[in-house]
């Protein structure tokens, strides 16, 4: 396994590489509109999320937790920790006939760069029917552990493929 820093690809006219992203990440205001189905229910739909910036990720959306549709989240005993953001708690999604476990996170009492993500919180596009950024369907991070979300907006390679863990 190599732990070099791999290639990036150019972006093209209106595109990012992962690999301008900052480490330590950044945390952005996104104007993009969210759109997050599970269950067969639409339960986010807002244009007030942040989005995380790190190095060699997809972008991270957090959504207001008051935007999410009353009654989705429940809270689990999943907590995980980032050394850039603190502690993370995990949510469970509940909606029509479906559940799934510890599918989105938020961060109760980040770091003061992430103060921001206060009252947000993320979901793991692959255990959802769809995320939809400005009505694209996102396609999730590869690797059960990192939720960024991939569009055609923007390039890598991505941490999280077979290979990937010592970027």
């Amino acid at each position: 396994m190599s732990h070099s820093r791999p290639k990036p690809e150019r972006p093209g006219p209106g595109q990012e590489s992962v690999w301008d992203y900052p480490r330590p990440p950044q945390l952005e205001r996104s104007p993009a509109l969210v759109e997050i189905t599970f269950g067969g229910v639409q339960i986010v739909r807002t244009t007030a999320s942040w989005r995380v910036l790190e190095t060699s990720h997809p972008p991270v959306h957090y959504v207001p937790i008051d935007a999410v549709t009353p009654g989705v989240l429940r809270p689990s005993e999943h907590r995980s920790w980032c050394e850039w953001k603190g502690t993370a708690a995990y949510l469970d999604v509940v909606a029509g006939d479906r559940i799934e476990p510890s599918a989105a996170w938020t961060y109760p009492t980040p770091t003061d760069a992430f103060a921001g993500l206060v009252d947000h919180v993320a979901f793991y596009p692959a255990r959802m029917d769809a995320c939809r950024l400005d009505g694209e369907r996102v396609q999730a991070q590869a690797g059960d552990f990192y939720g960024g979300w991939r569009t055609s907006k923007v390039v890598g390679p991505f941490k999280g493929e077979p290979g990937t863990w010592g970027w």
